[in-house]
């Protein structure tokens, strides 16, 4: 047996988003968000399922927080809802809201468990997207307001603060392809919407350092997909270069670099005017983190069918699939080495990565999911790989810690380390949950 050993102080730990696992979607003052309205609009998410209830983890975080101890996760990344704290977006701070997240931070820290906070996930306040949402620029104030709220209360703990996740899902797949909330099909408007979050970015992080006294680290996390040419022609090249920028390159540029690809790009400023302000880019490239969420990479051709883009993906043969893409571990190598290229000064961790699976519970109560268990031990060891090779990861975080609503998807793609029974809400420790915890124990992994 080959062990690979991590280094002293890796980070292992799990994580969630709010909207997926809190349900409670309208008590103790809560607001609407976008959520809640896309799903419970006929014909936006599988079976027209919601997260009314989800895994009411909102009744049962006590529970759910033992379980983490029980595995022994060292750090728990989570999202704060901001219907739940700000209703309206702006203006009026809901007490019992932030009071539930104030006893999740007490006893994540009282069972030595890092809380590593995450202030968007997606649960826009539907009052603001009745204002235009994340293409007005207006927004970036409201989220630095929700912001203050946020920090000037669980910053006297939290030393790990996150600010968006996955950036270009909310505004691409929200905006443009109209897969998500809030469902609209506009790429200037998805365009502007991307900026404005990464520009939140940058007004939250001032606002987090004015806030905490003490030092902090603060990050954002990205879905990054390495991008492969079908074939080497000349213009399946092509075709994933233009596809690299539009994915990766820009969320990646702004972040780490100061440029933007949108400066670059002769149709973006057509759809969007000067969306780019003076003094934009040098307030988004604040970064103490890079999160790096990887689930499987791109492959694309050349298709002239697409116009403008030129390109589609290609699904290779004779490769494992999971219920919703290709299994590819490698590419979690690939997409670290890439970010590595940048030569980032921040500290980079692999912040979302999983796998949904067919889970079922057997006749002895048991969930064996042993796809997720070699899925896992192919990523985490190509993780180890991009360490040996002198790209400082400095932690890892399993998507997601329980099963949850996979947003338009709905119940039927599990996620987590714990299996959840939809209908009696009982939580079960699968087989990759044990076996997780045994390389969490070992800190490190025997191939």
């Amino acid at each position: 047996m080959n062990t690979l050993t991590f280094p002293k102080n890796f980070i292992w730990g799990v994580a969630t988003s709010s909207y997926q696992i809190e349900g409670a979607w309208n008590e103790d003052g809560r607001g609407v968000s976008i959520w809640d309205t896309f799903s419970h609009t006929p014909g936006k998410v599988v079976n027209n399922e919601n997260a009314d209830v989800a895994a009411d983890h909102y009744h049962r975080w006590k529970e759910d927080i033992a379980l983490m101890s029980e595995l022994g996760v060292k750090a728990y990344r989570f999202s704060t809802a901001w219907p739940r704290i700000v209703p309206d977006g702006t203006g009026k701070v809901n007490k019992k809201g932030l009071d539930f997240y104030d006893r999740i931070v007490d006893e994540l820290l009282k069972r030595k468990i890092e809380p590593y906070v995450c202030l968007f996930h997606w649960d826009l306040p539907q009052v603001l997207q009745d204002k235009g949402g994340w293409p007005n620029r207006e927004i970036t104030n409201h989220f630095a307001e929700y912001t203050r709220v946020v920090a000037g209360r669980l910053g006297d703990r939290v030393t790990t603060w996150f600010t968006h996740n996955e950036p270009w899902v909310t505004a691409f797949v929200g905006y443009f392809l109209g897969e998500h909330a809030p469902g609209k099909k506009d790429i200037g408007a998805a365009v502007k919407a991307l900026h404005h979050i990464l520009l939140s970015h940058g007004l939250a992080s001032d606002v987090i350092r004015s806030e905490v006294k003490h030092p902090v680290k603060i990050g954002i996390t990205l879905n990054l997909n390495p991008v492969h040419p079908a074939t080497d022609s000349k213009k399946d090249r092509e075709a994933a270069e233009r596809v690299d920028m539009f994915m990766n390159r820009i969320v990646l540029d702004p972040l780490l670099k100061g440029t933007s690809p949108i400066q670059e790009s002769a149709i973006a400023k057509i759809l969007t005017g000067k969306i780019i302000q003076a003094g934009d880019l040098e307030k988004i490239r604040q970064l103490d983190i890079l999160g790096v969420n990887y689930y499987s990479r791109a492959v694309m051709k050349h298709d002239s069918k697409f116009p403008v883009v030129n390109v589609a993906q290609v699904q290779p043969e004779g490769n494992e699939y999971s219920g919703m893409w290709e299994i590819y571990p490698e590419g979690m190598y690939g997409i670290l080495k890439q970010v590595w290229s940048y030569q980032p000064t921040c500290e980079l961790m692999v912040t979302e990565n999983g796998v949904p699976v067919p889970d079922g519970v057997d006749f002895d109560g048991r969930v064996r999911d042993e796809r997720r268990i070699r899925y896992l031990r192919n990523h985490i060891a190509q993780v180890h790989r991009a360490i040996e090779d002198g790209i400082p990861v400095k932690g890892y975080f399993h998507w997601s810690m329980m099963d949850n609503f996979e947003w338009n998807l709905g119940y039927g793609q599990r996620f987590g380390l714990v299996y959840v029974d939809w209908k009696t809400q009982k939580r079960i420790v699968k087989d990759s949950g044990r076996w997780f915890a045994k390389v969490i124990q070992a800190n490190g992994l025997e191939e």
